[in-house]
């Protein structure tokens, strides 16, 4: 009992009042949750690419030899193919563990105990998670009704503490895109502005060629989404040259495993592959955006990600994402003020999207039924 508390003395206090970032949960979890094999389990609730990675990938990794040997610190053939990706020099990139890991090194080089970062939720929880990890405060500007960044409300709360702004474009949850404007206006303010595009193919819009411009402007991305690796963790940063030795001086030497390199430097090679999976899912996207809208008792908001956020009538999604649970169709339930009423779906394959839009059918007349459409919708704001 005496060690335990000496170590408890020890501990970080604002850590150990922190709390949890909330994973979604892996597939053999799903199965066991719901009860149903993993093989019939309909997962559309971590924004993952149903597809899968490049079939390059599968075998580049089966052929790989050097697995006992130590990746590159340097990154320096990965970096230069993300640069012929994006279209700048490799100078500007470094890669990491996903994009989470980029978030983190940023926020640990740019803070002080006590600095602030303005998060704009309802957004990615990886930002206050790692505001928090890494000391520092975080002061949240709500997102407008329709989910659009306060420009003017942004604007209002930097203090002489505030070191970051984050911006997810397009945005997890909501899937809309921050407008070129609105970043431009918020980098006139000298703080760090970091747009997180990790779903940017989904999108064709980025503001990744203003980075050479704007020393205080980074964009990071991912290959979870489009590339179908998000098991095997590998983002990416494009940043101003300054930053790029402060954060390669910081990181981890050996951040990126090999089998994450192999795979990353095969995917950028399938690029023709991966994009014709790309515009399946936005197909399945906006199809499954029209399907939603007729079912009465949701209201699906525009996306330009591979998701779609919808609004359920009467306070019901929770019912509605326990009734899919039953069925083996896992999707997203935030709760919380801002996003108690919503799942976010994402998008599949076309069987999937059929699956979905049965269950939500049948959902709809047994929870809703005897609702008009008006009055179902209308509910939401009693």
């Amino acid at each position: 009992m005496a060690n335990r508390q000496y170590i408890d003395r020890l501990i970080r206090p604002a850590l150990a009042a922190a709390g949890a970032y909330e994973p979604i949960r892996p597939l053999e979890i799903l199965s066991e949750r719901a009860a149903i094999p993993e093989s019939e389990i309909i997962k559309l609730d971590g924004n993952e690419n149903p597809y899968g990675c490049s079939p390059r990938v599968q075998r580049a990794l089966k052929d790989y030899v050097r697995y006992h040997i130590y990746p590159d610190p340097e990154q320096r053939d990965l970096r230069l193919a993300l640069a012929k990706y994006v279209g700048l020099s490799a100078e500007h990139i470094i890669a990491g563990a996903g994009s989470d890991e980029l978030i983190d090194l940023v926020l640990r080089l740019l803070l002080e105990p006590g600095d602030e970062v303005i998060n704009c939720p309802p957004t990615f929880g990886m930002y206050p998670f790692s505001t928090g990890v890494c000391a520092g405060r975080v002061v949240n500007v709500p997102r407008t009704a329709t989910f659009d960044l306060d420009i003017g409300a942004i604007k209002k709360a930097v203090t002489p503490r505030t070191k970051v702004i984050f911006l997810a474009s397009p945005n997890n949850p909501s899937g809309n895109v921050a407008p070129e404007k609105d970043v431009l206006s918020l980098l006139e303010l000298g703080l760090a502005v970091v747009v997180d595009e990790a779903y940017c193919e989904f999108s064709n819009t980025t503001v990744v060629g203003l980075v050479p411009q704007k020393d205080n402007l980074i964009v990071l991305r991912t290959l979870s989404k489009w590339a179908g690796l998000a098991g095997l963790r590998i983002g990416y940063g494009i940043f101003p040259q300054k930053l790029v030795g402060y954060l390669m001086k910081i990181k981890q030497p050996y951040n990126i495993n090999v089998a994450a390199q192999v795979a990353a430097l095969e995917s950028l090679s399938d690029l023709a592959r991966l994009r014709s999976t790309v515009r399946a899912l936005v197909v399945e996207r906006d199809r499954m955006f029209e399907a939603l809208k007729s079912l009465g008792f949701l209201q699906p908001y525009p996306s330009q990600g591979n998701f779609i956020l919808c609004r359920v009538s009467s306070g019901k999604a929770k019912k509605v994402h326990e009734a899919l649970q039953q069925r083996g169709i896992f999707v997203r339930y935030f709760g919380g003020q801002l996003l108690g009423d919503c799942v976010r779906i994402s998008a599949g394959k076309p069987e999937q999207t059929d699956a979905v839009l049965r269950a939500l059918k049948e959902i709809g007349d047994t929870e809703f039924a005897g609702q008009s459409q008006n009055d179902r919708l209308s509910k939401r704001d009693q």
